[in-house]
């Protein structure tokens, strides 16, 4: 369960495509949601990542580990 605030203007937006859709608000807020979920958990990764670097490899330490 969710509950979310929007302010005026994107509630009336929203309630307006719902009854032109025959769609429910709450199936838009999960379409938008899901849409963006994955760019969301992607830039958490990269920031993540850019704050804990994980060790660079050097291309000989690469090709030692790999037997080429």
């Amino acid at each position: 369960m969710l509950a979310i605030r929007l302010d005026k203007k994107v509630e009336d937006r929203l309630t307006k495509l719902a009854r032109k859709t025959g769609r429910t608000k709450t199936y838009y807020a999960r379409e938008a949601i899901l849409e963006h979920l994955e760019e969301l958990e992607d830039t958490h990764l990269a920031l993540e990542r850019l704050a804990n670097p994980a060790r660079i490899y050097s291309a000989a330490e690469v090709k030692r580990a790999l037997g080429v």
